[in-house]
């Protein structure tokens, strides 16, 4: 079967595209059931989230189609105005933003609360692409590396500033992106994922414990490559850095972290149970879950959800809705979606014949790939809660426009690949 069809002039693929409007109506109908209030029975009811939502769908489409008309050339040549925009949002936010949650992310637009730091992973993506695939003909260096970084840095260092520390988390997924391009080796990011171990083993034990056990293993290193002098300097280096990493762990726990964080991983790690205050909303999220058990309780019918017992539950809890009434049959349909978006953006950006949509395309897949495995892990319970919507199945205009414009656009680049962009 013909997987796209002609378009404008290109192609679209349209795989991906029933994927987007598939999960856009799930979440749109898990949206009216976490809030369903019985006066407003009324799937387009303007007076609820979900009679929202469906307005923001609709003009989701409208701007999807609008992408696909657009010529391709225009989202590169647009790139440092729209991340320029972004910036100038960011700092609106701060002085006229409205607080809530104790964010200051959101600009009162009438009814609408439009949030800047959604579209900064556009505009964000987009420079990055286009610095990137500027030097795409050059050995990866250190300026150019440091210069990608800082387009990254500026929007992280705004939005901490709100703070928002969910979203601003969100760009080093962004990593991704450079070691696709060659700029991290896969020793940076083995380095990486050795520190996360260390950071949760050092706040779980105490902090000599570990650095005892890794002399250890650096000892029966050291005497099994004994007869590489190189091998043991490598093996020396890495024991000292990981020594004094372990060492700056409980600095950076007690004074970087703030204590709504450190509280979150502490639940998190079994430290504290505290199922009625920073636990709470773990604790319910777990139960609506297991509530659901294999099918659900069926739509409508989830007791948790009904009576409001997990908070922001259309939002970044909105996968609780989903477990609860559609069970882990339904929560697994969920996942087996995301994972096939996932798949289809990599497959799609690998495909790319510049090197500006290829770097693209990664970026997106990075961005899209953080916001599901962050926003299902704190639902069961598996990461640290940290606010941060569902792609196309959260309740909110700006999460779903800006992830409608991200995808969108890298179809506009996969349409014209022939062309190039």
């Amino acid at each position: 079967m013909n997987q796209t069809k002609k378009i404008y002039g290109g192609s679209i693929d349209w795989i991906t595209v029933f994927i987007w409007l598939t999960l856009c109506i799930i979440g749109w109908f898990n949206i009216r059931a976490a809030v369903f209030d019985p006066q407003h029975a009324s799937l387009i009811s303007l007076s609820t989230n979900y009679g929202k939502q469906f307005i923001y769908i609709l003009v989701c489409l409208l701007v999807a189609c609008a992408v696909m008309i657009i010529d391709g050339k225009f989202y590169n040549y647009i790139s440092p105005i729209l991340y320029g925009i972004t910036l100038l949002l960011l700092v609106i936010v701060l002085i006229v933003g409205r607080n809530v949650g104790g964010n200051q992310a959101w600009i009162p637009i009438g009814t609408f609360r439009l949030q800047p730091s959604e579209f900064a992973k556009l505009g964000s993506c987009l420079l990055l692409a286009r610095y990137l695939s500027s030097h795409s003909n050059k050995m990866p260096n250190l300026k150019t590396l440091v210069f990608g970084a800082l387009i990254l840095f500026v929007p992280v260092l705004l939005i901490m500033l709100q703070p928002d520390t969910g979203s601003a988390l969100t760009f080093f997924a962004l990593t991704l992106v450079f070691y696709r391009e060659g700029y991290v080796s896969g020793q940076f990011l083995a380095f990486a994922f050795i520190c996360i171990i260390l950071f949760i083993l050092t706040l779980l034990f105490s902090q000599w414990y570990i650095i005892g056990v890794l002399a250890i293993l650096a000892a029966l290193s050291i005497y099994m490559f004994k007869r590489s002098r190189k091998v043991i300097q490598s093996i020396v280096i890495a024991f000292i850095a990981s020594a004094v990493f372990v060492l700056l762990v409980d600095f950076a726990y007690e004074h970087v972290l703030q204590s709504h964080q450190r509280n979150r991983i502490d639940v998190i790690l079994g430290k504290v149970d505290d199922p009625r205050g920073q636990g709470y909303n773990l604790n319910q999220s777990k139960i609506a879950i297991g509530s659901g058990q294999l099918f659900g309780k069926g739509y409508l019918q989830g007791t948790q959800t009904k009576y409001n017992f997990v908070p922001e539950q259309s939002t970044d809890f909105i996968f609780c809705t989903v477990g609860e009434e559609w069970g882990f049959v339904g929560s697994m349909v969920i996942v087996l979606l995301y994972m096939t978006l996932l798949l289809r953006i990599t497959q799609l950006a690998e495909r790319q014949r510049s090197a500006f949509a290829r770097i693209y395309g990664y970026g997106v897949a990075s961005i899209f790939f953080f916001h599901f495995f962050i926003n299902i892990g704190m639902t069961i319970g598996i990461v640290p809660v940290i606010g941060i919507p569902l792609p196309f199945l959260s309740y909110g205009g700006s999460s779903l426009l800006s992830f409608t414009l991200l995808l969108f656009i890298l179809l506009k680049f996969d349409s014209n690949r022939k062309g190039v962009v």
